[in-house]
């Protein structure tokens, strides 16, 4: 390849590495599925580091225009014709111009029961990067007001990110929100009214109820199984009640950690047809993917799937960005409440996630965590099995097991936790009515601390009688 680098240039030779490389692969000098040079020869080729030639590559497999294939390199992907030019930003034509947690309270407790991977398995550095190059850049990214849709180049990011996944939206469906609690809170007062009637599984997400009760929504309980939700009695709910929407946690379920099979999903689709129901898709966990799944937004014909997600779970609690896809009049209306309740979302904190899914540093940071998870789910199941507890459902991806020890009510679990120092949370606290329940959710990202191993071992014991 011919690249010329201009090292007289304010650009980065990164960054005019990769742009050179894009232009190659525009005018279809470069197929699909050719096979760039290594990351060694192409560095001693134009006379740059192999870090300049890393990010290069990143920044082209984060905009699609690359695939990274393990132990093989890099290839040209696939490009679909609506393919945007890297960094080239969208405009918002609609708006252009115009619970409670289980913390940890106590110094020493472990907290085996929470939302979160450990700090330590954070990508640490790379968030204090990417500040940094935020910090030195524009002056309005840190002072000025986010535009309405969400920052653009964030967006762009994202409406690449769904692509990839199989999630075909246009641009003015891509709404930015301050994590995934505040997709829901915009929604529930665009969608609904004190007294409509939702669906809810159950178990499920206890701060959802706390916010429908907040704005006085009957929810109607749906129970999850291994497969999804319960669909006799899901259809029999639909029948009786004719609720507005149906809230569901397609991928990883919190707490079962179960995920949807298609053939759930198809029969979904089709009740929510039949009975015109509005389907909320919370895909919270959607970076922890780790092979092929099965979303009900990609099936949906007919912009009945509302799609939420957030990557504070993989990025940061304190990096607030989530966002929503859902029909471009919904949008509207949601960046209008939006604006009206909270003058939009932090233009810093957008940049700074932006710059990271531009730069490639959060896909690497996402793959080290889905290994890890993958490798502490696999001992966490077995510890289970070998102390004698019952398990749901088995997952295949996420943080989360729904496990209980056959004799033993959370009373007495609970005992022996803070025997060793462990924090559990109560069953009950992941049921629309607080029923009572002997099932825990474990985060198997803490289920290698010895105390956590303490306390597994304490409930090999047969109980007291």
């Amino acid at each position: 390849m011919n690249l010329t680098l201009d090292r007289q240039s304010s650009t980065p030779l990164a960054q005019q590495l990769a742009e050179q490389l894009q232009a190659w692969i525009r005018q279809r000098r470069l197929r699909p599925g050719t096979r760039l040079p290594s990351i060694r020869q192409l560095a001693r080729e134009q006379g740059v580091s192999q870090s300049c030639v890393i990010e290069s590559y990143d920044r082209l497999v984060a905009a699609g225009w690359l695939e990274a294939r393990h132990g093989a390199g890099f290839f040209v992907a696939e490009q679909r014709l609506s393919e945007p030019v890297l960094d080239q930003p969208l405009r918002d034509e609609a708006f252009d111009g115009r619970w409670q947690q289980f913390n940890d309270d106590k110094a020493g407790l472990l907290n085996l029961c929470c939302g979160w991977v450990p700090a330590s398995w954070r990508a640490t550095e790379a968030i204090a990067q990417a500040v940094r190059q935020v910090s030195r850049g524009p002056v309005e990214d840190l002072i000025d007001y986010c535009p309405p849709l969400g920052l653009a180049s964030l967006r762009s990011q994202l409406h690449k990110r769904l692509g990839q996944v199989g999630i075909e939206v246009a641009a003015e469906q891509i709404l930015t929100t301050q994590g995934a609690s505040h997709a829901l809170d915009l929604l529930v007062r665009v969608l609904l009214k004190p007294g409509d009637k939702v669906l809810v599984e159950s178990p499920g997400y206890y701060n959802l109820y706390n916010l429908l009760r907040q704005h006085g929504i009957e929810m109607l309980e749906v129970p999850r199984t291994a497969t999804g939700p319960d669909l006799p009695v899901l259809e029999a709910l639909l029948q009786r009640h004719r609720p507005r929407c149906l809230y569901i946690n397609s991928l990883y379920h919190n707490p079962t950690g179960s995920s949807l099979t298609p053939k759930v999903a198809y029969r979904l689709l089709e009740l929510a047809r039949e009975y015109d129901v509005q389907v909320i898709e919370d895909d919270i966990y959607a970076d922890f993917q780790d092979g092929a799944v099965t979303r009900l937004v990609s099936l949906d014909a007919e912009q009945r799937v509302i799609y939420l997600a957030s990557l504070s779970k993989t990025l940061s609690s304190s990096l607030r960005v989530g966002y929503l896809v859902a029909p471009p009049a919904l949008i509207t209306r949601l960046a209008e409440l939006k604006m009206v309740t909270g003058l939009g979302t932090s233009r810093f904190t957008e940049q700074v996630v932006a710059q990271m899914l531009a730069s490639g540093t959060y896909r690497k940071s996402v793959s080290r965590l889905r290994l890890r998870l993958a490798q502490h789910m696999a001992k966490a199941l077995g510890q289970l099995e070998a102390c004698g507890w019952q398990v749901f459902a088995e997952p295949y991806g996420g943080m989360f097991v729904w496990a209980r020890c056959p004799g033993r009510d959370f009373a007495a679990l609970d005992r022996e936790a803070q025997a060793c120092s462990v924090l559990l949370a109560p069953g009950s606290a992941f049921y629309p009515q607080g029923d009572a329940s002997d099932w825990l959710r474990i985060n198997v990202a803490y289920a290698q601390d010895q105390r956590a191993q303490a306390f597994f071992q304490r409930t090999r014991r047969p109980p007291p009688s």
